[in-house]
């Protein structure tokens, strides 16, 4: 079996790349696995080093935009799965072409790759965001797409040019959708590791207008065992939700987090709301538990309380991070995958 990562060394795809090399998905034992990324500001070869050694791990840097080196990519491959985006909602405000040539244009080139060489699967992983904003009740997968952002908006079009695919053409295509991830080796632009290193640090913590857009919260172990058994198990030109089970607003979790770095409300800075900010994010899992078995493991008490000892034990991983610019303000928990050319969520 060989597997090709885009994004591989983002937050999720470098998870995910850990988990498969590590034997943690049994019908990938022994699997070849080659990460493409571009290393941009939220990729790492340090989320890799752990399994730099292992037999069957190559790293190749790349752009999913570079039709010639994903032919090459993709020639002799038995599954792609593809997390490599821009993610961050703040950044694709304040300029979206970045968005739209690599979500979209970069997943048409890695779907033509695919195709031309007879790819067995192809993972397209994407985001709750594409679903837009719901005041009650969850989303199924069949629902309206009204993305509001330009981030989301471009992931969206990413969805339907892998769905055409599937119909035009017959590739076995797969569509995943997450809510809100959390866990170890998420770049601190992102609500969670964002407000975890302030704390750690004495910073105040920014929070975005009254604090009660809600997200559901999703461990990246739970959400990369999902695309696990949607790359195993899943329906041709099925997309699947995969949730957490956790809803909070923003002034919840900030409550939750403010507690585990002890500290109180006056490490919180009010700022403006984001320009379009989708209110709240709940997408219903009965698909993927229904055919594949899936159902969350991680109990958020505990996952957040290891990501936060993560954190807490890794300064050596995110300092420098802080050298690549000042993470976006606000407490917007994008939704799927690391960001940049690394993936999204």
């Amino acid at each position: 079996m060989r597997i090709l990562v885009t994004g591989g060394a983002g937050f999720i795809g470098s998870h995910f790349v850990r988990r498969t090399l590590a034997g943690a998905y049994p019908t990938y034992a022994g699997a070849h696995v080659t990460v493409l990324d571009l290393l941009t500001y939220a990729g790492s070869l340090d989320n890799l080093a752990e399994v730099a050694d292992a037999p069957g791990y190559r790293f190749v840097h790349g752009d999913i935009r570079d039709a010639a080196l994903v032919r090459r990519l993709t020639a002799g491959t038995d599954l792609v799965v593809h997390f490599a985006a821009e993610s961050h909602v703040d950044r694709s405000i304040a300029g979206a072409a970045d968005f739209v040539s690599t979500n979209v244009a970069g997943t048409q080139v890695l779907l033509q790759a695919a195709l031309d060489h007879h790819v067995g699967r192809f993972v397209h992983v994407s985001t709750d965001e594409v679903y837009g904003s719901i005041a009650e009740g969850s989303w199924t997968e069949d629902h309206l797409l009204e993305p509001n952002s330009p981030y989301s908006a471009a992931k969206a079009g990413s969805d339907l040019i892998a769905r055409a695919y599937h119909r035009t053409y017959g590739l076995d295509v797969c569509v995943t959708r997450c809510s809100n991830n959390y866990g170890p080796y998420q770049f601190p632009e992102k609500v969670v590791p964002l407000f975890v290193t302030n704390l750690l640090d004495g910073r105040a913590v920014p929070l975005y207008g009254d604090g009660l857009n809600m997200r559901d919260w999703l461990h990246v172990e739970d959400h990369c065992r999902g695309i696990a058994l949607v790359a195993e198990r899943g329906r041709a030109g099925e997309i699947y939700n995969i949730g957490g089970g956790t809803e909070l607003t923003n002034r919840e979790l900030t409550e939750v987090l403010l507690a585990a770095t002890g500290h109180d409300w006056s490490m919180v800075e009010p700022v403006a709301d984001r320009l379009g900010h989708d209110r709240r994010y709940s997408v219903d899992i009965s698909k993927i538990t229904d055919e594949l078995g899936y159902a969350p493991t991680v109990p958020f008490a505990d996952g957040i309380a290891e990501t936060v000892a993560w954190y807490r034990d890794n300064r050596a991983w995110w300092e420098p991070l802080r050298s690549l610019g000042e993470p976006a303000r606000g407490t917007e928990p994008a939704a799927a995958a690391g960001c940049g050319v690394g993936e999204h969520k």
